[in-house]
C-alpha cells in the first residue's frame, strides 16, 4: 500500500534515486538519438521562433525592444530569446510531465518504485537543456555589451526557482492526466493563453492605461511574467531583479511544488488500477 505521509514521500523518492538517475539519463541519451544535428536542436528550435517573431513583429508591426537599463541593449531579437527561452523550458516541463506516467504504464503496474521519479526525471532532463541555452544566451548578451556575468549566480538560482515551480504543475498534471484523459488537449489551450499572458513577445508596458487596474494587476504578478521579467533583468538590462519579484518567485516555487507533491501524494495510489 501506498503510503500518504509526507515524510515517507521524501523517503521513497530519496530510495529511489538510482531509478532517477537511469531515468533521466535514458531520457538524455534518447532525445536526439539518429539526429544529424543533435543537441544543437534544443537551440536551433528558440532561434527558428525568434527569427519568426522578430520578423513578424520587429518587421511587419515595427515593434521595438525596449532599451537594456543600465546595458544600453536594443536588439528585438535579443529581448525576444530573453523570454522565449525561460518559458520554453516552463511549457517543456509541463508538457512531458503531463505525459510522463501515461507514457510509463508497464513500469507503473509492474514495478514498485517512487511514481515522483517520472516526473523528477523529466524536470532533470528539461534541466539540462535548459542550462545549455542559457549559457548560450549570456554569451551572446555578454558580446553585445550587457552586464551578465556578475549577476549569474541570481540568474541560476531563478533558473532553480523556476524548474521547482514548473516541477510542481507538472507533478499535478502528471497524475490528473490519468484520471482525465481530455487533460493533453484541454492543457494545449492553457499553455496558449497562458503564453499569451505572459509577456514573452512583447513589452509588458503596452498594458499601461490599457487594461482595467485588476486585471493589469493579474497579469503583472502571473508567476511567469514575473519569470521572465526577472530573467531579463538579470541578463538583457544587466542588473538584479526587482527584490519583490524574488520574494513572490522564491514564494511561489515552494508553494508550487510543495502542492503539486501533496496533489501527486493523494492520488497515487489509485494509479496501477486507472492505468
Amino acid at each position: 500500500m501506498v503510503s500518504c505521509n509526507p515524510m515517507q514521500q521524501l523517503r521513497d523518492i530519496a530510495n529511489s534515486r538510482n531509478l532517477l538517475w537511469n531515468l533521466t539519463l535514458r531520457e538524455l541519451r534518447s532525445k536526439y538519438r539518429r539526429s544529424i544535428l543533435g543537441w544543437s536542436w534544443s537551440m536551433l528550435n528558440p532561434l527558428a521562433q525568434m527569427a519568426i517573431y522578430t520578423f513578424v513583429f520587429g518587421v511587419l508591426f515595427g515593434a521595438q525592444a525596449p532599451v537594456g537599463d543600465p546595458s544600453g541593449i536594443t536588439t528585438f531579437g535579443l529581448y525576444l530569446l530573453t523570454g522565449l527561452i525561460p518559458w520554453g523550458f516552463f511549457s517543456l516541463i509541463c508538457g512531458v510531465g503531463l505525459q510522463a506516467i501515461l507514457s510509463n504504464t508497464t513500469l507503473v503496474r509492474k514495478v514498485a518504485f517512487a511514481r515522483e521519479s517520472l516526473v523528477i526525471s523529466q524536470v532533470l532532463f528539461c534541466s539540462v537543456q535548459f542550462s545549455i541555452e542559457m549559457t548560450l544566451v549570456c554569451v551572446a548578451l555578454t558580446i553585445a555589451g550587457s552586464f551578465v556575468l556578475p549577476f549569474l549566480p541570481v540568474t541560476v538560482l531563478l533558473m532553480i526557482f523556476l524548474a521547482l515551480f514548473a516541477m510542481g504543475i507538472a507533478f499535478v498534471l502528471s497524475v490528473s492526466a490519468v484520471f482525465f484523459r481530455d487533460l493533453p488537449y484541454l492543457w494545449t489551450i492553457i499553455n496558449q493563453i497562458w503564453f499569451f499572458a505572459t509577456p514573452v513577445i512583447y513589452d509588458p508596458s503596452i498594458f499601461d492605461d490599457k487594461v482595467p487596474g485588476p486585471l493589469h494587476a493579474i497579469l503583472h504578478w502571473n508567476p511567469t511574467a514575473v519569470f521572465i521579467r526577472s530573467f531579463r533583468a538579470t541578463t538583457y538590462h544587466g542588473t538584479l531583479p526587482d527584490p519583490k519579484d524574488f520574494v513572490v518567485l522564491g514564494v511561489a516555487s515552494i508553494v508550487s511544488l510543495i502542492a503539486g507533491l501533496a496533489v501527486f501524494n493523494r492520488l497515487k495510489r489509485r494509479l496501477a488500477e486507472e492505468l
